[in-house]
């Protein structure tokens, strides 16, 4: 009888010991210096991958990266046009703390980010990653707004939002490819070239940390496919942004697709996947103007603040640690990624006015996802001149759309009942409408001053 007590008493330790194993946080696993690699797409809609329900466009890539970690079905990018969200992601805050409420335009001097400030790069290095950003900068053209002036190590794409993918010049005709602070002739589709450079930066940095941030260009205008080499697509011509055939769309979006299969195959090959947290999102939605433009299932697009111009495809896959397969409603932005980054990285200064929120903890289950309250708004820059202006608060599943307009039109919707945004239920919550303008004008007097510091 003692025989079989010791033997029962030893299984049910050995099961303990697994069971304590099993249970212990997922937050145990993280390497707190992972390698981090933020992929963003340029103007890709929410339903243009086929992780997103997309069946036109093949994205076998992106959909096996989701496969392999997590898909967001509420993220959100900072702003509806391109260079506010970006400012975001460099400084973890709201655009409009610099004075960024819209995009720069093109060779626009002074406006960007601070020229004596500093960014998740700046950060980053401090604790000794290795940095470097590869494709569309759009955040700065003065020399100290460039990327080797604001913490990155190594820059090879465009400063400006755009410029033709075989030409290399941008709308205006001015020539816009660069390798660190100096001009670069180089023959080539834009999206193979960053690529390319992407791939030999992780080479070469495969022994130390390294913050990888690919900027693609694609699907912007102008519409070229990988084959439109010959495609007669000049500067200050309605053909830079009036492409109608839907296929050249597509394929620049699978190509995209393609070269990232590249630099998630690399990092595999070098036994990097382990310690490599991989994000992927875009910088807005996609644009009415575009031959493809899928949203779906959301009304609006770029340069808008409904659902359309706003929400956007996110994943974030890190082999051994986050969990395959899942899919979180986590309300997320693209600012909240710098202040994960930072977590990761064990960046343990100081960060004021930090508006973002780390999101590992929720998605590694440490803790239940967090309700947010987030905040939107476009506004004319002094160049060009936005109309009409758009602001925009989401609580909850409560939203409060307000265009400017003669009659200063308003728009308020339960998201998780009315994703689509067909019925504005303004007349039957007054209430609810007041509660978010009064958030809304907090937050403006919140962020309309230039207060977001790094602290070493």
């Amino acid at each position: 009888m003692k025989q079989y007590l010791n033997k029962f008493i030893a299984i049910l330790m050995i099961g303990l010991s697994m069971f304590s194993c099993m249970s212990k946080p997922n937050s145990e696993k993280v390497d707190k210096r992972p390698n981090i690699v933020f992929i963003m797409a340029d103007d890709l809609g929410y339903g243009e991958l086929g992780c997103y329900g997309c069946s036109d466009i093949h994205t076998p890539n992106l959909d096996n990266l989701a496969t392999e970690g997590f898909r967001f079905t509420d993220f959100y990018a900072n702003a509806p046009v391109c260079s506010p969200t970006r400012a975001a992601l460099l400084t973890g805050g709201y655009q409009q703390r610099l004075g960024m409420d819209d995009a720069l335009y093109y060779q626009e001097m002074g406006r960007g980010l601070k020229v004596d400030g500093e960014t998740i790069a700046n950060a980053l290095k401090s604790v000794g990653y290795t940095t470097g950003v590869f494709g569309k900068w759009h955040v700065g053209y003065d020399f100290e707004r460039r990327p080797l002036q604001q913490g990155f190590d190594n820059f090879f794409g465009i400063l400006g939002g755009n410029h033709h993918y075989f030409e290399h010049m941008d709308r205006i005709g001015v020539y816009d490819l660069w390798s660190g602070n100096d001009t670069i002739i180089r023959k080539g589709y834009t999206t193979n070239l960053i690529t390319e450079e992407a791939i030999e930066f992780i080479e070469n940095n495969k022994e130390h940390p390294f913050f990888l941030y690919l900027s693609h260009l694609a699907p912007h205008f102008p519409y070229l496919g990988p084959n439109d080499k010959e495609k007669d697509v000049r500067p200050n011509h309605k053909s830079w942004q009036q492409e109608k055939d839907p296929q050249t769309y597509i394929s620049m979006v699978e190509y995209m697709d393609s070269e990232i299969g590249r630099v998630l195959e690399k990092i595999k090959n070098l036994g990097l996947s382990n310690r490599t947290l991989v994000v992927f999102t875009s910088d807005n939605g996609g644009a009415h103007y575009a031959p493809y433009n899928r949203n779906a299932p959301f009304t609006g697009y770029k340069a808008s603040l409904w659902e359309g111009g706003i929400r956007v495809p996110c994943i974030a896959s890190w082999h051994g640690v986050l969990p395959a397969g899942e899919v979180t409603a986590q309300v997320g932005i693209t600012m909240d990624w710098s202040s994960t980054f930072l977590r990761l990285a064990n960046f343990d200064a100081k960060y004021e006015k930090e508006d973002g929120i780390n999101l590992m903890p929720i998605l590694l289950g440490d803790k239940p996802e967090q309700e947010r309250t987030l905040f939107w708004r476009i506004k004319s820059g002094p160049v060009r001149k936005t109309s009409p202006e758009y602001w925009a608060v989401r609580d909850n599943s409560w939203k409060l759309l307000i265009e400017k307009a003669e009659n200063n039109n308003r728009f308020l919707f339960d998201l998780k009942a009315d994703p689509g945004e067909s019925n504005n239920l303004i007349e039957e919550h007054p209430e609810i409408a007041d509660r978010l303008v009064k958030q809304l004008r907090i937050w403006e007097e919140s962020v309309d001053c230039d207060t977001i510091v790094y602290h070493n």
